[in-house]
């Protein structure tokens, strides 16, 4: 790292206290983008990097609800409307007790490199709430959805910021919002996406950041003539990612062993299949249950409860061909990643949000392996809410196969970006350094076009 790309770093530490997620994002960009600012010293001299994480605009709101037995709660909301240089606002909305502002910073400042290697005309934005929607009735959840969009409700639109869903906001969270914003503004428009199919959602969104993780594996594992068949994987999370993600790795012939929530993982060394999935996709999405129920009901399959005494995770110390971390933030640490490299690992592809912490990523790449950061990896659920935006504008819906081809191509666009940026800028098959620099060159670009803004 040169002196000036660490004094940078250490001039937005001083401007950003408090926020080490968000400063994590911040650094790994400056490092992947030292090379473009030697190459063109005008985003240097124009401080282009220090505005892009300058968020345009952070809104923090509270948000009051009533729960079942009538007393009053108070939650925190926000929504962190970072830039929009290509196109509305764009990016989830998270309901989790971990939500803060650092957080919040980290996924929206990732989501502008994100939504710009899709090539689809979105800005980057993120936000949401420390409300734990798990325990909490339909009811109790409806209510506190519509405290928070009523607040919301002013700051977002179709053509100005168009939020999705994230961990803690399904279907049934969408739906809620979405009703309370049309009763709000008298509008149907595609405000949000992650909508239901019967109004205005599209076919193959909620598959698509697993389908499109696996899609992105697929792309870096034909760079060494090789595929998945055979392949063992590692899968952490048990949501839409990582549901899909198993989905889409038994479609192209490998088998998943391992899945997770908050409370521990499951081993099943005989492979988790069709009908495993299925068991899944209802504990999870239908029942809301814990994990530890696959064990109880599969007999093959063994649950490892968390410890947080120990430094690492043992799901990551499985011998294995491919990894998909797809829970959430710094799921992956220095130790974890040694496991991983030392049990066989050859492909990480990730289906979270920056969920290898900077030892780890350091690892990755100073092994060699086929790595997918999460802002290449796992940009097909964006993607395909700009497809749902499309569809929306156009009053139409278009086909599953035809949504699933145009994120097909989307990923393979975005393999190709990283492996070209990677190359132009000295450093071939790194995929770190290609997601950055591709995403940076598109955004920088457009804000020097729009002037001092």
């Amino acid at each position: 790292m040169s002196d000036s790309t660490r004094e940078l770093i250490e001039q937005m530490k001083a401007q950003n206290p408090g926020e080490p997620e968000f400063m994590q994002a911040v650094a790994e960009v400056v490092e992947s983008c030292s090379a473009v600012l030697d190459r063109h010293p005008e985003y240097r001299e124009t401080r282009m990097i220090e505005r892009m994480a300058e968020p345009e605009r952070v809104i923090i709101f509270r948000v009051p609800w009533q729960d079942d037995h009538g007393d009053f709660q108070v939650n925190r909301g926000y929504r962190v409307e970072f830039n929009s240089a290509l196109g509305p606002y764009k990016g989830g909305l998270r309901f989790h007790p971990s939500v803060n502002l650092s957080i919040l910073k980290f996924l929206g400042f990732e989501q502008i490199f994100k939504n710009a290697l899709t090539t689809l005309p979105m800005g980057g934005g993120k936000g949401g709430s420390d409300f734990d929607p798990k325990g909490k009735s339909d009811s109790e959840v409806m209510r506190f959805c519509q405290s928070f969009m009523t607040e919301l409700a002013r700051h977002i639109g179709p053509d100005t910021d168009v939020p999705a869903g994230d961990i803690g906001v399904g279907a049934r969270e969408i739906g809620f919002m979405f009703g309370q914003y049309k009763r709000l503004r008298n509008e149907f428009t595609g405000v949000l996406t992650g909508k239901g199919l019967d109004w205005g959602g599209s076919l193959i969104r909620p598959e698509a950041t697993g389908y499109g993780c696996v899609y992105f594996a697929a792309e870096m594992l034909a760079t060494r003539n090789d595929d998945f068949h055979g392949k063992t994987c590692l899968v952490s999370g048990s949501g839409n990612v990582a549901q899909y993600t198993i989905e889409k790795i038994l479609d192209l012939g490998g088998t998943a062993v391992t899945v997770s929530d908050s409370g521990g993982f499951v081993h099943d060394e005989t492979g988790i299949d069709r009908e495993k999935l299925a068991f899944i996709k209802e504990l999870k999405n239908v029942r809301r249950g814990r994990i530890s129920e696959y064990a109880e009901k599969y007999p093959s399959a063994v649950y490892t409860p968390v410890d947080p005494d120990l430094d690492h995770n043992p799901m990551w110390d499985i011998k294995a061909d491919c990894a998909f971390p797809s829970a959430t933030q710094n799921e992956i640490n220095g130790t974890d990643a040694a496991n991983l490299l030392a049990n066989g690992v050859m492909l990480v592809s990730e289906g979270a949000n920056m969920p290898s912490d900077s030892a780890a990523v350091d690892q990755f790449v100073d092994a060699g392996i086929l790595y997918g950061p999460g802002k290449a990896a796992n940009a097909g659920g964006v993607a395909t809410s700009g497809l749902e935006m499309a569809q929306n504008s156009m009053r139409l819906n278009w086909p599953r196969d035809e949504v699933d081809a145009r994120l097909q191509t989307i990923m393979k666009n975005i393999h190709a970006a990283c492996i070209d940026a990677a190359d132009e800028y000295g450093t071939p098959g790194n995929y770190v350094n290609g997601a950055n620099i591709a995403g940076f060159l598109k955004v920088a670009g457009a804000m020097r076009d729009q002037g001092l803004v």
